[in-house]
């Protein structure tokens, strides 16, 4: 690889992190017990090894269903205001295992304490609500799409983009 595409890769990575780290919520995509696909999203935090935590009710229908299938697709978009083409929205997607880590273990309290830091007195309302369960998304898979034309896949769990080969079909 030479330089140039060495450093045009690192570029991507940089941008689809930012976009990441710019945005406060993640889409969900889940099946529930009847195989129906469900959509739904929530606040999250990323840690350094790329997991994704969420903090959910058991009310909400997406919870059931991750606990149940342990299975999730994720995407993050850039919102409408900021993209200049609707159909092209700058976006990052995963499928990811999807695990429920008890309250009581100690390995929660990094990513609850990431969580109220970020999003502020509603996490310690929410901890102190025992329908709340702290799920870790781990991705297996991931793809990272700047705009028309420029698809990448993720290597995880570094996260190195591969430029997707193929065009576009024309009528």
């Amino acid at each position: 690889m030479s330089d140039d595409e060495a450093d045009r890769l690192l570029a991507v990575q940089n941008a689809y992190q930012a976009l990441i780290a710019s945005q406060q919520t993640l889409i969900l995509s889940t099946v529930n017990q009847h195989q129906q696909p469900e959509i739904s999203y929530a606040p999250f935090v990323q840690d350094e090894q790329g997991v994704f935590y969420i903090f959910v009710s058991e009310l909400a229908s997406h919870t059931a269903n991750l606990l149940q299938s342990g299975r999730t697709s994720i995407m993050i978009v850039r919102d409408e205001v900021q993209s200049r083409n609707l159909f092209a929205r700058e976006r990052v997607s995963y499928q990811c295992s999807a695990s429920d880590i008890p309250l009581s273990d100690p390995v929660s309290e990094i990513p609850l304490t990431q969580l109220q830091e970020r999003f502020g007195e509603t996490i310690k309302l929410l901890r102190t609500l025992a329908d709340f369960h702290l799920i870790a998304l781990t991705p297996e898979t991931g793809r990272y799409v700047a705009g028309f034309g420029k698809a990448y896949d993720l290597i995880l769990p570094d996260g190195i983009p591969v430029a997707v080969n193929g065009e576009s079909k024309k009528k």
